[in-house]
C-alpha cells in the first residue's frame, strides 16, 4: 500500500491510523499534564479546622457592606484605625485569632483586598473568607 497510488473515484481500501494514534497520544498527555495544574487551588484559603474538641475557637468576624462603615463582631467601625486597634486588641488577647470575612457579591474587590491589608497590618495571619451554601443546594 505504501507504494500504491489510488485512481480518482476508486474506494479507499486502507485507512493509515499511525497519525490519529499519534494525535490521540499528544492530547492525552496535554490533558494529564493540564489535570494537574488545574487541580490546584488558585487561591489557598486558611479555613478553620471542624474537629470535636472541648476548646472554642475564637473568630474575628468581618462584614463588609457594599456601602457604609465595617462591621465588627456585629459592632460598626466608624474608621479604618478604629477597625485595626480592635483587630489589635482581639489579637492580644488571644494569640490563635482567626479573622473571618464575610462580604457580599456585589461587594467590590479592591474593599475586601483593603480589609485584608487592614488585618494583615493588624498582624492577623488566619484569614478565611465566609460563604453561605446556595438555595437548593445538597448539605
Amino acid at each position: 500500500m505504501s507504494g500504491h497510488t489510488q485512481q480518482q473515484g476508486s474506494p479507499i481500501v486502507g485507512i493509515n491510523v499511525t497519525p490519529l494514534v499519534d494525535i490521540t497520544l499528544v492530547l492525552l498527555i496535554i490533558f494529564i499534564v493540564t489535570a494537574r495544574i488545574v487541580a490546584t487551588p488558585a487561591l489557598p484559603l486558611d479555613l478553620p479546622q471542624a474537629a470535636t474538641t472541648e476548646s472554642v475557637q475564637m473568630i474575628f468576624s468581618v462584614v463588609v457592606p457594599e456601602e457604609g462603615p465595617l462591621t465588627v463582631n456585629g459592632e460598626v467601625a466608624a474608621s479604618d484605625s478604629e477597625f485595626v486597634r480592635r483587630a489589635k486588641d482581639a489579637l492580644a488577647t488571644n494569640a490563635d485569632l482567626r479573622a473571618v470575612i464575610s462580604a457580599g457579591g456585589s461587594v467590590h474587590h479592591r474593599q475586601v483586598v483593603h480589609v485584608l491589608d487592614l488585618l494583615r497590618g493588624a498582624g492577623l495571619a488566619h484569614i478565611a473568607f465566609g460563604t453561605l451554601p446556595e438555595e437548593g443546594a445538597k448539605q
